[in-house]
């Protein structure tokens, strides 16, 4: 399986790669676990020659899918994400 998306650690000026560092501070277990979900993202699912899109927020260790649709463009419509924002608004019990 070829992946969608290639991944790489951010490089500060001076060469270092904290995020690799903090991945090495921790257990092999949770490393494992932590690669499995770069890996969900990496190799995203693909639809006959479409993408899909689902705005999601973490609330309380828990993700809430707030919006899904089919993208047509390369940028990401306003009016789904103003979709997505107002219902994270009523979900926060704003409106």
């Amino acid at each position: 399986m070829t992946p969608i998306l290639s991944v790489k650690f951010f490089v500060t000026e001076a060469g270092s790669e904290p995020a690799r560092e903090w991945l090495k501070d921790l257990s092999a277990q949770d490393r494992k676990t932590i690669g499995e979900d770069i890996k969900t993202v990496q190799f995203r699912t693909k639809l006959d020659n479409r993408i899909a899109r689902v705005l999601f927020v973490i609330v309380n260790n828990t993700m809430i899918l707030l919006h899904g649709f089919i993208k047509k463009d390369q940028k990401t419509p306003k009016p789904e994400l103003d979709l997505a924002k107002q219902r994270l608004k009523t979900l926060r019990g704003k409106r």
